[in-house]
């Protein structure tokens, strides 16, 4: 992996963290179904017309299209979609520990359920995580933690890793930004009707959700999924997974900075437990990339 890819993904990890931060100031002020639909709205927008503008086409392969329906209903709908509304009373930290627990999750089911063969250092890492959220866990619990909204943020990480393990190498083949760009818009349109049925929408102006908006639109929202593709078009989709360790990391220290979360050391510890463990099976796994 060369330098550059490293810091790319550095840059990435750093996006995908500050957007549980940048989400829980949203829902302060405007209702989540509403809000994470109009910014799919705006982020799918500027994705496709940058694309077009690039010369990128929307005839995709079959593959492509199967990747872009997936993963806009199950990760930009079913997954953001669960975490906005639980970033309502649970704090952005703990639901960024919970998501980063992805390649963990990932690692599990392709040993257990697809036959792929874990190495030891790969089931010592499985094996830490479980450690390190059951730390984490054990400290939220006993401060009073809101179950529904944990609970809504753990069927949103399993929406995640089942349509990784689904789309797994479908988009290869380019037109990479006009598959973000529509993945998207499948977001937004389904996250309108789930508006529509489950939600009065809300918006308070202010000052913190407009920029707090704009932000999660640009950056978490196109800027790194444009990183990711990039990276595992460059380095392969394992290898480029690796960078997950950093967001347990990123993700308690954008709270704690802009959101003035309060980090025991008991969240220090299963933090640094879960990194070494999702770094353990994705180094496990280097060879398959």
């Amino acid at each position: 992996m060369d330098i550059k890819a490293i810091l790319m993904g550095i840059v990435f990890a750093m996006m995908w963290s500050s957007a549980f931060t940048s989400a829980r100031i949203i829902v302060a002020d405007m209702s989540p179904l509403f809000a994470l639909s109009l910014r799919y709205l705006i982020s799918g927008l500027l994705g496709v017309g940058i694309a077009l503008a690039l010369g990128q086409s929307m005839r995709l392969t079959p593959a492509q299209w199967r990747a872009t329906i997936v993963f806009g209903i199950l990760q930009n709908a079913v997954y953001l979609g669960l975490n906005f509304v639980a970033m309502q009373t649970i704090q952005a930290s703990l639901a960024a520990i919970i998501a980063s627990t992805m390649p963990l999750i990932v690692g599990f089911a392709v040993w257990a359920f697809l036959g792929e063969k874990l190495k030891p250092l790969g089931l010592a890492g499985l094996v830490a995580g479980v450690i390190g959220v059951a730390i984490i866990m054990g400290a939220r619990l006993s401060g009073g933690v809101d179950m529904v909204g944990v609970a809504l943020c753990v069927v949103g990480v399993l929406a995640l890793s089942a349509a990784t393990l689904l789309v797994r190498g479908a988009t290869s083949g380019g037109n990479f930004l006009m598959i973000v760009g529509l993945q998207m818009l499948v977001g937004c349109v389904t996250l309108a009707m789930a508006t529509f049925l489950f939600e009065t929408p809300r918006l308070d102006p202010s000052w913190p959700l407009l920029f707090a908006f704009t932000y999660t639109c640009l950056v978490p929202g196109l800027a790194a999924t444009i990183i990711w593709f990039w990276l595992v078009n460059r380095v392969g989709a394992t290898r480029a997974a690796t960078f997950h360790f950093l967001n347990p990391f990123f993700g308690v220290a954008v709270a704690a900075l802009l959101l003035s979360e309060p980090l025991g050391a008991r969240d220090i510890l299963g933090v640094v437990i879960i990194a070494a463990g999702i770094l353990a099976v994705q180094i496990s796994r280097q060879g398959k990339a």
